[in-house]
């Protein structure tokens, strides 16, 4: 199973709101600068996660985007879900939106390993909160950005 750059951006972005503006707007430029991202990539991203409930945005001079819940509220599961879909190492463990299913859905010795795989990563990815990121970082000791601006003459 390969998570795309949609998630793993996602997942970033995230973090650096979570991380860098404390419960504060934040524009989308600060985080591409900040993480290396494509600001229109992280605009595609937003509109999903914006959509899912996941962020909010504000309009005006002092707009942006803020989370939408508290940072231990929201999994990473929660993330690749609104930007992967179902979380799942082959397509076949779940019935497909029209109900159907792979043919060979009731005599694959296999889909019960996929099942039980998808099961697992499933339940990794929803015990790890955006909070549980902060928290790394603090011990990694990654340093947040200086919030005043200092000006030279």
């Amino acid at each position: 199973m390969k998570l795309s750059n949609r998630s793993q951006y996602g997942v970033r972005a995230l973090f650096d709101m979570a991380y860098y503006s404390e419960g504060k707007t934040v524009q989308i430029r600060e985080i591409s600068r900040r993480q290396g991202i494509s600001r229109r990539f992280l605009e595609q991203i937003f509109y999903s996660l914006k959509k899912s409930g996941i962020i909010e945005s504000t309009r005006g001079p002092r707009g942006g985007y803020l989370l939408a819940r508290s940072p231990g509220e929201i999994t990473i599961g929660d993330i690749i879900r609104v930007l992967e879909g179902p979380i799942e190492p082959v397509p076949c463990t779940t019935m497909e939106k029209d109900g159907s299913a792979c043919k060979y859905m009731d005599k694959c010795v296999t889909r019960m390993v996929w099942d039980e795989a998808g099961t697992m990563i499933t339940r990794y990815f929803d015990s790890i909160t955006i909070e549980d990121l902060c928290r790394r970082a603090d011990q990694m000791g990654l340093n947040k950005e200086e919030k005043t601006l200092m000006y030279n003459i």
